[in-house]
């Protein structure tokens, strides 16, 4: 049984951690705030860059074909700069890592925050390049990471490119896909006379690709930052509600100990009184 020593100690560090823990899941919920009120607000220009490049998908792909036909694949993998979140990191990297060795060939590795280098790092798997953003990343920050892959494919270093990156379903669940960076395309292409191309049609979707392709990477890197936030704030939600849970039991056995102690105190200087009084009847 542990003393009632024993046992306030206990109680330092546990209120130790519900400070924290608490102190965290404001921080989280503050980035969580900011962070989806620029994911909302950026949705609408990419959508917009999606609808550009479906109108005109064969000249912006025209700008990635490479003649070399012993390229590899580029793989993007996106994780957090953090690991207090939960299995946010484990869920993508391991996705990932199932991915890479069940390809018939090697890909070439770009990846993107601090957790997956340190997991690519201890499981001796080799990648091109690493890129850490900040847990609020900007547009600067991807592109980058764009101009990188851009001049890759352009040199014939890679082919074609896919993104593992934990799609935002909601703040309790953020799920491993695999995409490709090019955007699927439903619906055929057309021109479009609402559009006024100036010089020329051809130089303006070739100045433009750049911006249409960095865009739809950066979504998916801000996609990450608000699961990561939303990750984080869940753990750290959870860590405050079970410290707070755990300092009212313990406090509530130092209550019962001190009361027991009291209860012994009484008892034992009752029956002090009563042995005194029994000696000065007999005296």
């Amino acid at each position: 049984m542990p003393t009632l020593q024993n046992l306030k100690k206990k109680l330092r560090g546990i209120r130790t951690t519900q400070k924290v823990s608490k102190a965290m899941k404001t921080a989280s919920t503050v980035k969580y705030s900011r962070i989806s009120s620029i994911y909302m607000g950026y949705a609408v220009y990419e959508e917009q860059c999606s609808r550009l490049y479906s109108m005109y998908e064969s000249n912006f792909k025209r700008q990635f074909v490479t003649e070399n036909s012993d390229a590899n694949e580029c793989l993007i993998v996106i994780a957090s700069n953090k690991g207090m979140c939960g299995g946010f990191n484990s869920d993508i990297l391991s996705f990932a890592e199932n991915i890479i060795n069940s390809a018939d060939r090697p890909y070439s590795i770009f990846l993107c925050g601090r957790q997956a280098k340190i997991y690519f790092d201890d499981k001796k798997i080799k990648y091109a390049k690493s890129f850490v953003f900040s847990d609020i990343p900007e547009y600067g920050e991807v592109k980058d990471l764009f101009d990188c892959i851009y001049r890759s494919m352009k040199s014939g270093e890679i082919s074609d490119v896919k993104i593992v990156y934990p799609e935002f379903v909601n703040m309790l669940n953020q799920q491993p896909v695999l995409c490709g960076l090019f955007p699927d395309n439903d619906r055929k292409e057309t021109e479009n006379n609402d559009f006024l191309f100036i010089p020329d049609h051809c130089s303006v979707t070739e100045n433009t690709v750049h911006k249409i392709i960095s865009s739809l990477i950066y979504k998916k890197v801000l996609e990450t930052a608000l699961g990561a936030q939303a990750a984080t704030l869940m753990t750290m939600r959870s860590a405050y509600d079970t410290a707070t849970d755990y300092c009212a039991e313990i406090e509530g056995e130092i209550n019962r100990k001190r009361q027991s102690q009291v209860t012994s105190d009484i008892i034992e200087t009752s029956a002090e009184h009563s042995q005194n009084g029994e000696e000065n009847a007999n005296v």
